[in-house]
């Protein structure tokens, strides 16, 4: 399995020292965990952008007329 040296403060040391012996874990479980969280949370933010502009764009005549004074000048046949 591949892996990663990561380096930390010593502060950072013991700060994820104490989180992992409160939550009964080990340092290694802690730090993956929280890198499979940002992880998810990074996809389902990449997802959600994905669905806004897919939304967006499907219905973009319809936000144009919703706000057209969000719409650039030359969109609304004015000079730039």
């Amino acid at each position: 399995m591949p892996a990663l040296n990561v380096e930390f403060s010593d502060r950072e040391l013991e700060d994820l020292r104490q989180i992992a012996k409160e939550r009964g874990t080990s340092m290694k479980a802690l730090v993956r965990e929280a890198a499979a969280a940002d992880i998810a949370r990074h996809r389902a933010l990449q997802e959600g952008a994905e669905a806004f502009r897919s939304f967006f764009t499907t219905h973009a005549e319809e936000f144009a007329a919703a706000f057209p004074e969000d719409e650039p000048p030359a969109a609304r046949g004015e000079a730039a």
